[in-house]
This record gives structure tokens, sequence and C-alpha cells, in this order.
């Protein structure tokens, strides 16, 4: 019996965060060793070029940063194919085919483009290729006829618009090579963690993030640092536990919940300070990133072998892709010579 593929990724913009973490990585680690899956995870440097452009030394400064990631937090490549966006030929060739089904009304329509356009301030100069990433988006997930796509909640968007290019190049070319797509989100709650400064996105571009890749003294110094309560001047004063940062960690960190309920209790009773809060916050979370710090640190020893693993992974993703764009072709009946 043949296993569901699952495609997911990200953008080699800077090292990965916890919100990231927390909101897809764990779940795609869980999906690969449940044995139920043949997992695909895209490092998506095409996608990042999208916005940096003129920058391509951060991308391929980032490239081995996110992979060493991927490896730290449990992403097995003996499990799981890791591979790099731009090797894969036929995707381009497939964003190209799917470009023809979609309006431009429709792109300015995305609700995840739009919000990222206005955060960018692109205004009028926004780039083709930042407004079609969606489809280039589509185009990944059918390439590989992924069923599942592990992903963090704001991502729906992006997943209906890549259901509905499939619909429409089955429809079109009345085949059913292409499968659509459905998301697999964390748990309800856990979609997406605040950045340390309270705003409701952990952000690179924000700098209100803890990364996978910080150690010890840093996770501590940025946890301290913490939005909490701003009216919890004194010990003694009752505290506010809705939009304190350090209780919405705790929530999804602290494996004891009833230990969480009970300080939620004192905080908003009165006699907890936030020092203490947040140190009981730091060595949670220290238990959990410890060993993840260690396995990036040792993976970081060999990168040669780390790139090997990304030119591995990019030749086997090259042939279950080009399976599919045979296939896609004679759908469109364009493979006139074979």
């Amino acid at each position: 019996m043949s296993k569901e593929i699952y495609l997911t990724g990200d953008r080699p913009t800077g090292k990965l965060h916890i919100g990231h973490y927390i909101g897809s990585l764990k779940n795609r680690v869980a999906m690969q060793n449940s044995g139920a899956f043949d997992p695909f995870v895209m490092i998506a440097d095409t996608q990042a070029f999208t916005d940096n452009a003129r920058n391509p030394e951060k991308i391929q400064q980032s490239l081995s940063e996110v992979a060493l990631d991927y490896l730290a937090v449990g992403i097995d490549p003996a499990k799981t194919t890791i591979f790099v966006q731009s090797q894969i030929k036929g995707l381009f060739e497939l964003t190209e085919y799917f470009m023809n089904l979609v309006s431009v009304a429709r792109l300015q329509r995305n609700p995840t483009v739009k919000s990222e356009i206005s955060q960018k301030g692109f205004g009028e100069g926004i780039p083709a290729g930042f407004l079609t990433y969606p489809v280039s988006q589509a185009a990944d997930i059918a390439i590989f006829r992924a069923t599942k796509v592990p992903v963090g909640d704001d991502q729906e968007p992006m997943l209906e618009q890549a259901r509905e290019l499939v619909r429409s190049f089955n429809n079109a070319y009345q085949s059913d090579v292409l499968v659509e797509p459905v998301g697999v989100f964390p748990p309800k709650g856990q979609g997406r963690l605040p950045g340390i400064d309270g705003n409701a996105k952990m952000s690179k571009s924000l700098g209100n993030g803890i990364y996978i890749s910080d150690d010890a003294d840093t996770l501590a110094k940025k946890v301290k640092a913490m939005y909490t309560d701003p009216l919890h001047i004194n010990i003694d004063d009752p505290g506010h536990v809705e939009g304190n940062v350090v209780f919405t960690y705790l929530d999804i960190f602290d494996p004891d919940q009833q230990r969480v309920a009970d300080l939620k209790a004192q905080y908003t009773a009165g006699g907890l300070g936030d020092m203490k809060l947040k140190k009981h916050l730091i060595e949670v979370m220290e238990a959990e990133m410890a060993p993840i710090r260690e396995r990036r640190a040792m993976f970081a020893q060999d990168m040669p072998a780390v790139m090997a693993m990304l030119k591995a992974g990019s030749e086997r993703a090259n042939i279950v892709a080009e399976a599919t764009m045979k296939d896609v072709r004679h759908a469109m009946g364009i493979d006139y010579f074979g």
C-alpha cells in the first residue's frame, strides 16, 4: 500500500525561530515518524528571490542555516526527502502552465498575499514574482502529488489557491493527473507564537523572535525581556494572564498544565513576580530546546555532509517531479516527440 505524500517547506531568509518550530516543524516530525507518509520538505530559495532578488548572498547563507534547523529538530533525511526548490526544474515549467489558469485579480484577492504586500510596503512597486508566488507554491505541492501540507494557520488561503489551480488544470485538460491537497494544522491555540514584544506575529523582520539556534544565555535574555502585564508593577498586584506572552509560552511549552493553571491563579490573585515566572519559563524552554541546540551544533561540524544531503534529496525529488511532468505534458498534449 502506497503512503500518502506530504510536502511543506520554508524560505531561506534567515535562521528559523521557535514560531516555525511550534507552528509547523514539530508537526512535520510527528508525521514523518508516524510511518504513514512519504515526506518532502523543501527549502524554498526560488520563492525567497521574489522579494530578495538583489540580495542573493542572504539566500545562499541562509540555505545551510535552514538545513541545520531541519536536522536539529528531527527531520531525518533517511525518512524525509529534504531538497532545494531551485534545483527542481519541473517546478518552473508547471508554474508557467498554472499561470495561464489564474487571473491577476484572483491573485490580488489572496488575503495572505495582500497582508504581506502591506507589511512589506511594496505599493505599486510589487515584484511580479511576489504577486504570483502562490502559483509557484501550488506547483510545488502539485508536482509531488502531495495530499497533505503541514503549515501554520495563516496558510489556508494559499492552500485554497492551490486546490483551485489543481481543479482548473484537471478540468481544462480532462485529466486526473494532479491531486488536491489539504492542510495539516498545529493543535488549536498553537498555530502561532507571539513575538517576545507582545506582537501577534513572531518575525525575523521584526526582530522579536527566539531562534532554534539561540544559545542558553540568549534564550534566557530574550525570555527576561518578554512582554507580560504592564499593570503588574508590584509583586502583590493582581496580574492579567490574557495577552501575557510568558503565559502564552507556558501554555505551549510546559508539559505540566496543572502547574500552569496554578501559576495563573497565583498571578491573578497577586503574589507572583514576573521575574520568578520568567525563570520558570526559561527552565521549561531549556528542557526542550537544549537537545535541539546540541544536535544542531553536531551537524554544523560537517557542513559538506549537510550539503551532500541536500544534493541527494534534490536528485530524488527531481525524479519524482519529472514523473509528474511526464503525465502533465501528456494531459496537455505537448509530448509531441515522445
